[in-house]
């Protein structure tokens, strides 16, 4: 318990006290953010804020989990650390998309084709690696079965579970991308799914089948491999990001950038999978699904009709141009996540209890 509230704390101070000095490091070298002309006008104004602030909470997560081991003596485990992998890997090929877009001002950054390779490069490795290094009780970091509260069905059989993986690793990045539209949107939405993760790791360590001789129903139990190292990763994650949220909120000082966007996304498909919630990744991060799904409904009403369902895509976008202020957008959206998350750990205790 005391490497969860370590990490959390320290992830917060971190970003605090590191995002302003990036600010001006970004600042003094002209790494603006390049606003698209097909846009929402009021966005205008938001041409040149810094951006790549996603290096901060990416920093501040990684010196946070190790210094939240070394302060309380806990061992690494290899599950928090892939996590940390597909983030930081994920994060990097962002952070190439941003910077190509500032040095080339080119709204687009990295070819579609060179940026799908990147993605493609970190998901297999983080898949393959997860299915290796079975703990003395012969568990993997992932399973090659499908889960929702636990694993349930028949297995999938690793080739299947690496397309799998990465289906779930391009879905949730570019979720968090499309969500990104307004301040503080997808860095307030994301603290909470992080929030939601910690409790779900803590829950997971404390019904974990390894302790299955002490608890009251051993059959009501979680086979995860690192359960307790997840929640420390996810603690962190909060802290970063809720530091973050305070230059990041409107008007925001800095944007993450596909920096922060592309490492947020692999994260939350790194403890989902790690975790073995994958299905219920769709209900905690239902904001992200929402908001992904306007944009899937938009681009296939055009090409089938040719007609738009909504003024604009993402659905952020739609409520600016019917003339919603961009802080009710982002607190009414804010809202819909916090209710998402409810209902995701009400199903997830639900599913626990029903174990019983």
């Amino acid at each position: 318990m005391r490497q969860i509230l370590f990490a959390g704390a320290i992830g917060l101070f971190l970003t605090l006290i590191g995002t302003p000095l990036l600010i001006k490091l970004l600042a003094r070298k002209g790494y603006g953010q390049f606003i698209r002309d097909d846009g929402p006008r009021t966005h205008g104004s938001k041409k040149g804020t810094p951006t790549m602030g996603g290096i901060a909470f990416i920093l501040a997560t990684l010196i946070a989990y190790v210094l939240a081991k070394v302060v309380t003596g806990e061992d690494f485990h290899f599950s928090g650390i892939l996590v940390l992998f597909l983030m930081t890997g994920m994060g990097l090929v962002g952070f190439l998309d941003d910077y190509i877009k500032i040095v080339k001002q080119r709204s687009l950054g990295l070819r579609a084709k060179a940026k799908m390779a990147g993605q493609l490069i970190v998901g297999i490795a983080f898949a393959v690696l997860a299915l290796q290094d079975p703990n003395t009780r012969g568990i993997t970091p992932a399973s090659t079965k499908l889960s929702f509260v636990t694993d349930f069905g028949w297995s999938i059989g690793p080739v299947v579970f690496v397309v799998w993986a990465l289906f779930m690793i391009l879905a949730m990045s570019n979720g968090v991308n499309l969500t990104d539209g307004l301040d503080g949107l997808a860095t307030g939405a994301s603290v909470m799914v992080f929030g939601a993760y910690t409790f779900i790791g803590l829950w997971q360590f404390q019904e974990s089948c390894a302790n299955a001789g002490t608890l009251t129903n051993p059959n009501a139990c979680f086979e995860v491999r690192d359960p307790l190292d997840l929640a420390v990763v996810a603690s962190a994650l909060m802290g970063a990001c809720f530091g973050f949220l305070w230059w990041n909120t409107s008007p925001a000082k800095i944007f993450m950038g596909d920096t922060g966007s592309l490492a947020l996304g692999g994260a939350f498909a790194g403890l989902a999978i790690t975790s073995r919630t994958e299905f219920l990744m769709a209900v905690l991060g239902g904001l992200f699904v929402l908001i992904t799904m306007s944009v899937v409904i938009q681009v296939g009403s055009f090409r089938m009709t040719g007609r738009r369902v909504f003024r604009m895509a993402p659905l952020q976008h739609h409520f600016e141009l019917k003339g919603w202020s961009e802080v009710l957008v982002v607190v009414r959206f804010w809202i819909i996540q916090g209710m998402c998350v409810i209902v995701g750990l009400g199903l997830f205790y639900a599913g626990w209890a029903a174990q019983k």
